[in-house]
């Protein structure tokens, strides 16, 4: 039995990794379901009306059936070769605030091999996948018809980083406390033509992992690091908005997560992804406006 279970490793060194992902999603959905149970379990103990029990029992039932997204997301990480980019533990910590928040809206930057596990973790919830290539999409989309993603075009390049990060200050289109990102194409930053629906939620989480960030004439992550910043400070409901920057060994996401995520709302790093949790800006008047003209 070892020799057939390390012959078995040996020709799908994937299938650990297949285990852990189907893991996850199932351990997800049973923690807030149990959770969700005992927190309104207290009128079903005190009631003594077997229907209103009944039609309690049942309504949980249906509030955590097992989702058409969710199914194609186990079969999908039970059957596939194809993998996360992020390691176990960068997920990790995404999943756990998903796991306190979900159903939530979650907007992700890149379509990837792990867009079917966010979509799945946040079954009941809004999430959000844009692409910046339209082939990948169209083939993502086939693959996964139940993920709801668009493509966006993207008016920078990674070799204008540098540049943009430094013009920036000097551009009042660019900076806070009144900056807005529908239809601003003076601050080439800003992230101006997203679907409508982009501008009205206000984003739970936002995970960037794409566009492509590593040669020249990629469009780089600019866009949506600035662009996720002023979601963030414009968030109009309470609380924070998480934003889970990926690949920061590299240069560029490193410097423009220190410009407008802000280091003081680093609360996580775990390999190359980084947890920023961002409040909404306070109230800005007249006479404190030149005060609040920086991101930081």
């Amino acid at each position: 039995m070892k020799k057939n279970n390390g012959h078995l490793l040996a020709e799908k060194p994937w299938l650990p990794f297949g285990i852990l992902i189907l893991a996850s999603v199932t351990c997800a959905l049973l923690l807030i379901a149990v959770g969700r149970t005992l927190s309104s379990s207290a009128p079903l103990l005190c009631s003594l009306n077997a229907a209103y029990a009944s039609s309690e029992a049942a309504a949980i039932s249906a509030d955590y059936a097992t989702t058409p997204t969710q199914l194609l997301a186990i079969f999908h990480y039970a059957t596939s070769r194809q993998i996360p980019q992020q390691s176990p533990m960068e997920i990790r910590v995404a999943f756990d605030i998903l796991k306190e928040l979900a159903p939530c809206n979650l907007l992700v930057f890149g379509l990837g091999h792990d867009s079917l596990m966010w979509a799945a973790l946040n079954a009941r919830g809004t999430t959000l996948f844009l692409e910046e290539d339209p082939a990948w999409l169209h083939a993502t989309l086939r693959s996964a018809p139940v993920l709801r993603a668009h493509f966006v075009a993207y008016r920078t390049r990674l070799s204008q980083a540098d540049e943009l990060r430094s013009y920036y200050k000097f551009d009042p289109h660019c900076l806070p406390p009144n900056i807005r990102l529908k239809g601003n194409n003076q601050c080439k930053l800003a992230l101006s033509e997203l679907p409508e629906e982009v501008y009205e939620k206000d984003w739970d989480i936002i995970m960037i992992d794409g566009p492509k960030g590593f040669y020249p004439e990629a469009p780089g992550r600019m866009g949506p690091i600035f662009s996720a910043a002023v979601m963030a400070q414009r968030r109009k409901n309470w609380g924070v908005t998480h934003v889970f920057l990926h690949d920061v060994e590299r240069k560029v996401e490193r410097e423009y997560a220190a410009e407008f995520l802000c280091r003081k709302y680093l609360v996580r790093s775990v390999g190359r992804l980084w947890h920023f949790a961002i409040p909404p800006a306070p109230n800005v008047t007249e006479a404190t406006a030149a005060y609040n003209s920086t991101f930081c």
